[in-house]
């Protein structure tokens, strides 16, 4: 069964900034992970219940299985991405590892 990571990251102070670092050097360093599928970045438009959302990205990170997610996990492809995002946007992003029920 397949695995994912959702990153969602917080509305940052700088949407532009963060844009820039996140297209040019984060998702470049996050698509070398070993075993990823796919990568989708979702950009939040609205919380259709209270109008105001507390995330401005979420990004998808697919894997074939746990397996698979637990090697990328522990390689160093990903302690680089992930050291990148401490860099940028620390304490402004949620990591959730997830099953798809369907």
């Amino acid at each position: 069964m397949s695995t994912k990571l959702l990153i969602l990251y917080a509305q940052p102070d700088d949407e532009d900034a963060f844009l820039t670092r996140y297209n040019d050097v984060h998702m470049p360093l996050a698509r070398t992970i070993p075993g990823l599928e796919r990568a989708v970045v979702n950009r939040v438009d609205a919380n259709l219940i209270s109008g105001a959302s507390p995330y401005f990205i979420i990004t998808e990170l697919h894997f074939a299985d746990k397996a698979a997610f637990d090697l990328a996990m522990a390689s160093p492809e990903n302690r680089a991405a992930g050291k990148d995002a401490m860099s940028f946007a620390k304490g402004k992003f949620t990591l959730l590892a997830v099953t798809p029920e369907s």
